[in-house]
């Protein structure tokens, strides 16, 4: 049993009105051919694969109908027949392949055979594939005869690069330029194709053909024909499409912005390490990745862009990217894509590409290291979303003063934001202060995930106040769920767990909590054996001899939390200031280990960083 012919050549178009994308071409061409206005020559000109032959048969089989002059031929005259679909060609229509035949000589057999009239047609029509092969010297042996042609001869030249065809002969031809077809055309076309064929084809996978075939329809045909082959009985799935394309899967592109907008490098450079391992091209991950974020600089722009096919995604990806889209900035994606396009041209050659990707990573990660305008812009759209999404508002509140201007405090400025402190209201306020001012108890919007991209910054807040609950946070602890009142957090092992109950390092969390997102939450703690700590940065390497607490019978002595002061033996109260020369090394007031928390520096070793204690020396 012959296997059948390609889906290209099975679906090739026999008239005008099938070709599809090219109306500014077939139109006035059949105008033409209705009127009995044919030119004597045609240069057809355009990218690959986009309908230049295909159209120059129909324009010779219409020539040679034998109800001519006719818009399209009529399918059913000898000459129609010899050259339609699976046709044994025409005597009177001659293709001429000029990457082969494109010399002097052959120039000249053509010249000489041209002026033998046509055997069974109307007329002889020469048409010469890639005209653009045809050399110099050809084309001056062939001036003349395209120049004045014999009545009955037609010159019909195709070509990819119109500029190279000589202008003397591009002067005495009409030149038609095809165009590249447009996405949501050949989509269209692409799954009428597959109903006739009676293919189950997936929509998320029909944009992957097309991206395939790059607007050419003889290219995409080919993909198409391919996946059809090696589709099971479930047809062709996205997954099938993705695999042997060779492009990236959504999921993963949803992973590594996901990761983006909230911040955390653990997940963006495990993204980078699935791509790797997988044997995935690096390059064609930058590049899907490029494509990504452009969709969702245009969906940033434009809301309702997939519902108006301004870009081409399938119907259930739609809502995806308008999410993701929302979590980021216009500035901030700007910037991403800058540096992925940028990236993406440094990595075309390089020898390294893993290495550039993650240097990618790392740039699109730290805005705050970028002090040029895009970063600044950058670091501006987080601050802004951070305040949207603690329910806040970028512009500042009007509210009702009771104090004098005078008592007022000054402003504290933070990079570009000005944030106004805090002022203590009176106990009974007028109904519009009541109003103005925002209340932390409040239902909650926040999700999951938005508490994950504000992690870190609330880890960070926990610093300034005990850095003992900061080290619990960034070595133990993960956020585990979150609602209207709890903020749940998993810790690795039952000690830490207990340790940072009993230390009144909830408080300390719940306190950040408020000052960062607004909203105040009850804090509790379960254990957790696969939490694994937020993408938050490590504590500074500390020695045992600064994490050892004071001596526990000190503080019983005293009464009260103690610490020792530094290069002597006696206690001092926890409360009191550090002197200003004392530059060697001593407690701060903001440090975990200048308040009692009744635990021993081996067990605090042993519960925040996992170590144990092989011998200690003596503070000198």
């Amino acid at each position: 049993m012959d296997s059948p012919l390609a889906l290209y050549r099975r679906y090739r178009p026999e008239t005008f009105a099938e070709v599809i994308g090219q109306d500014h071409v077939t139109e006035p061409l059949r105008a033409a051919l209705a009127g009995n206005r044919v030119n004597h020559a045609y240069l057809f000109s355009g990218p690959r694969g986009c309908g230049k032959t295909t159209s120059a048969r129909i324009l010779a089989r219409s020539l040679n109908c034998d109800k001519a002059p006719v818009a399209d031929p009529c399918g059913e005259c000898d000459s129609c027949l010899d050259l339609g679909r699976g046709g044994p060609g025409s005597i009177d229509v001659i293709e001429i392949d000029a990457a082969s035949h494109g010399g002097v000589d052959d120039a000249r057999d053509l010249r000489e055979k041209a002026f033998f009239a046509p055997v069974r047609s109307r007329f002889k029509v020469y048409i010469i594939d890639e005209a653009h092969m045809v050399s110099t010297q050809g084309f001056n042996a062939l001036l003349k005869l395209v120049e004045e042609p014999p009545p009955h001869l037609r010159f019909i030249f195709a070509t990819t690069e119109p500029e190279k065809v000589i202008p003397t002969i591009r002067s005495r031809t009409h030149h038609y330029p095809f165009r590249l077809i447009p996405p949501r055309l050949l989509t269209s076309y692409l799954s009428e194709l597959c109903e006739k064929e009676q293919v189950t084809i997936e929509p998320a996978a029909l944009p992957l053909v097309v991206r395939a075939g790059g607007g050419s329809a003889r290219d995409s045909l080919s993909v198409l024909d391919q996946l059809m082959g090696g589709a099971g009985p479930e047809g062709i799935t996205y997954s099938l499409a993705s695999g042997l394309l060779g492009y990236t899967p959504d999921t993963l592109l949803d992973e590594v912005v996901d990761a983006f907008a909230a911040g955390d490098g653990s997940a963006v450079f495990g993204v980078v390490d699935k791509v790797i391992e997988t044997g995935q091209d690096p390059r064609r991950f930058t590049e899907d990745l490029l494509r990504r974020l452009r969709d969702l600089v245009i969906v940033s722009a434009v809301p309702d862009a997939p519902a108006t096919g301004l870009i081409d995604i399938a119907e259930d990806a739609a809502e995806r990217l308008v999410a993701q889209a929302a979590r980021f900035g216009p500035a901030d994606l700007s910037r991403a894509a800058d540096l992925v396009a940028t990236g993406l041209t440094e990595m075309r050659g390089a020898t390294a590409p893993r290495l550039l990707l993650e240097l990618i990573c790392a740039r699109v990660l730290l805005p705050g290291a970028d002090h040029s305008t895009d970063g600044v812009m950058a670091r501006l759209d987080r601050l802004e979303r951070r305040m949207t999404i603690s329910g806040g508002d970028p512009s500042p509140a009007p509210t009702v003063e009771k104090e004098p201007p005078a008592a007022r405090p000054a402003p504290h400025v933070v990079e570009p934001t000005v944030i106004e402190p805090v002022r203590r209201q009176d106990p009974d306020p007028e109904p519009v202060a009541a109003a103005a001012v925002p209340t932390t108890a409040g239902r909650s919007t926040l999700t999951l995930v938005d508490v994950r991209r504000l992690w870190p910054d609330i880890v960070e807040a926990t610093k300034q106040r005990r850095r003992l609950t900061w080290i619990y946070l960034t070595q133990q602890a993960q956020v585990i769920g979150v609602d209207d009142t709890t903020l749940t957090l998993g810790f690795a092992n039952a000690g830490a767990r207990d340790s940072f109950d009993s230390g009144g390092s909830a408080e300390i969390v719940r306190q950040a909590a408020i000052d960062v997102v607004g909203h105040d939450w009850r804090i509790e703690t379960i254990v957790d054996p696969g939490a694994e700590p937020e993408a938050v940065a490590p504590p500074p390497p500390r020695s045992p001899a600064d994490l050892a607490p004071a001596s526990p019978s000190a503080a019983d002595q005293l009464g009260s939390p103690s610490v020792t002061e530094p290069g002597t033996s006696a206690p001092r109260d926890a409360g009191q200031e550090v002197p200003p020369n004392d530059t060697d090394g001593g407690a701060r007031p903001d440090d975990s280990d200048a308040e009692n928390t009744g635990v021993d520096g081996a067990q605090l070793l042993q519960e925040a960083l996992e170590a144990q204690v092989i011998e200690e020396i003596p503070h000198q």
